[in-house]
């Protein structure tokens, strides 16, 4: 055996015994006739003692190592005199009396320590020492302990795994399709699943009314801090179901996972807002129910006839950023310049002050009386030392969505995005369809098996961008954690589905034609959710981008630097799967 203990089990009643350790040389200290070395595995950090008086061989082996030799040290445990209190392992160590090397290492290019050295890029290419760090590893023991959970609740309630293919057809409806040539099927390409969504369909129609799995999605897609084009989704769906039904189970769930892993108890029902509420008032329908700052629409009260910014918008909005009156005139000019930016596109900004005395000073105070400004403050229900932010523009929903960005940012430079405080909601009522410029047609908002709200059937066919969607999103704290809807499940109304969203009867019998067909052979109603894996860990453990909570991630070119993935292949493996490059449309790709 090459240990016998763990380098993080051992503690003050373990003195006297005779163990063995095995890991990784965390540091070397040479303090006159001792050594000191810091054994590194897993589960901690021990601390080993070498004596020069009385074995000066064994303790020049130990001034030897370097860092992150593998190494094994047998010896007894002892009560540490100088205890380290931050460390579980700090009051014994061990008194080594046989040090074996079982691997040298050359110098790391960063430091294995939680506060490292190692930029993004350098830790990404060496991954797997980046893995050794306790932050990076904790993350991947909390994604284990997730897992756990999840399949205990769902298990206990009914629900039963199910694999489903990696390989299957391509689906061009929603994100982009990674696809796999077939060798065997000259000119054919398989395609890496977006998710699960018409195999768990057809595994409602099989019966198997409870399903869950923890399942790869791939999307090729840009990447931001909570998206990579593999991830994780515990893709689930129900059959003989409704909207309640689906909310009150994985509502259950959300509160499970919350007191299991965060030992956190979410008491009552969570929030719930339509869409078209949440647009209205936050500008985002994954809202930030952390503070306030709600959106006050201006429109009744700035439009006067005298200043032609505000009279010609087609939307006004403001917010109300507490006690920030005593913001200076070059910090306000920095945070125009700021909404101005164009990740944000703001065309300018209006602020007012609120006076201790209750007077409002703003930068439109030539536009507009006191009387007027007084007017705008008792509208925003403002208080003496608040800060007014106020936007315009053409277009309202982008407006709104330029307003969500200014008090997204306003709440984090208040300190009010605490990542140890939670707020859940769901968001209902989903637009069905969405205009799309780039097809010149209606798309749909989720896919097209989402089912319309009963109510709004009829419109289909004579107001179709007004039907709302029987679908669902999780959120919390800005994040949508999951969503789902419920599905079609007659097959003339999937077929009047495919029908709006542009597809000939040929086209979608070609596409989907083994779902349509399903259905004729008693398809149950049904529908349920995919969570986020990544973004539920990635929140637990209070990080910032879900690629530190995944093994091996992505960069944000979609790049694996470690494995230098992807990369081009031999001609002789193109020529098998019948492939060519256009290498002069390459080039110039590349070179964009």
């Amino acid at each position: 055996m090459y240990r016998t203990k763990t380098c993080g089990e051992l503690r003050i009643g373990n003195a006297g015994e005779q163990v063995t350790l095995a890991g990784w040389v965390q540091r070397v200290r040479k303090m006159g006739a001792l050594t000191f070395v810091d054994l590194r595995d897993r589960y901690g950090i021990t601390q080993l003692k070498f004596n020069s008086e009385t074995d000066g061989a064994l303790c020049d082996k130990a001034n030897s190592l370097g860092r992150e030799y593998v190494v094994q040290a047998t010896g007894t445990v002892a009560e540490r005199y100088s205890k380290n209190k931050n460390l579980p392992t700090g009051d014994i160590e061990i008194e080594v009396s046989e040090l074996n090397v079982l691997n040298e290492s050359l110098t790391p290019p960063f430091t294995i320590e939680d506060n490292t050295d190692g930029g993004d890029d350098i830790r990404m290419k060496y991954r797997y020492l980046d893995l050794r760090r306790t932050a990076v590893r904790k993350n991947l023991e909390l994604r284990h302990h997730f897992c756990i959970a999840v399949r205990n609740y769902l298990s206990k309630i009914g629900f039963i795994e199910v694999e489903t293919p990696m390989l299957i057809g391509s689906t061009p409806e929603g994100a982009r399709d990674f696809i796999v040539p077939s060798r065997m099927n000259p000119g054919e390409f398989y395609a890496l699943p977006q998710s699960p969504q018409t195999l768990k369909q057809l595994l409602m129609v099989a019966g198997f009314d409870r399903y869950f799995q923890i399942v790869k999605c791939f999307r090729d897609e840009d990447l931001r801090a909570d998206r990579q084009p593999e991830f994780t989704q515990i893709d689930c769906e129900m059959s003989f179901v409704t909207q309640e039904d689906i909310i009150t189970t994985f509502e259950g769930m959300a509160k499970h996972l919350f007191k299991e892993l965060r030992g956190i108890d979410l008491e009552g029902d969570f929030l719930r807002l339509t869409w078209d509420e949440c647009m209205r008032r936050f500008g985002s329908d994954k809202p930030d129910m952390r503070f306030g700052m709600e959106f006050v629409e201006l429109d009744g009260v700035l439009k006067k006839g005298t200043f032609a910014v505000f009279d010609n918008a087609a939307y006004i909005g403001g917010i109300c950023v507490p006690g920030c009156a005593s913001y200076t005139r070059k910090e306000i000019d920095k945070l125009t310049e700021w909404v101005k930016r164009p990740q944000i596109g703001a065309k300018g900004l209006v602020y007012a002050r609120i006076q201790e005395d209750g007077s409002v000073k703003s930068s439109v105070d030539k536009f507009y009386s006191q009387d007027d400004l007084q007017a705008l403050k008792q509208k925003m229900n403002a208080k003496p030392g608040d800060l007014l932010l106020i936007l315009s523009g053409d277009d309202a929903m982008k407006t709104r969505k330029q307003l969500c960005e200014l008090r997204l940012e306003m709440g984090e430079r208040l300190g009010l995005r605490d990542k140890n405080k939670f707020a859940l909601l769901w968001v209902t009522e989903f637009p069905m369809f969405e205009w799309s410029d780039e097809e010149g047609r209606l798309m749909a908002m989720h896919h097209p098996f989402t089912h319309p709200m009963d109510c709004d059937i009829p419109l289909l066919d004579t107001d179709p961008a007004a039907v709302r969607a029987d679908a669902y999103d999780m959120v919390c704290n800005g994040v949508e954690l999951g969503g789902g809807s419920i599905r079609i499940h007659d097959p003339q109304l999937q077929e009047k589905m495919f029908e709006i969203l542009g597809f000939t009867p040929e086209k979608a019998q070609a596409q989907f034609g083994f779902l349509m067909n399903a259905f004729k052979y008693g398809a149950p109603p049904h529908g349920g959710l995919a969570y986020g894996l990544d973004r539920w860990v990635s929140m637990f453990a209070g990080l910032d981008s879900i690629r530190d909570c995944i093994a091996f991630p992505k960069n944000n070119s979609g790049r694996d630097v470690m494995l230098d993935a992807p990369s081009t292949v031999d001609r002789k493996q193109l020529d098998e799967d019948f492939i060519s490059v256009n290498t002069a449309a390459v080039e110039e790709a590349k070179s964009k």
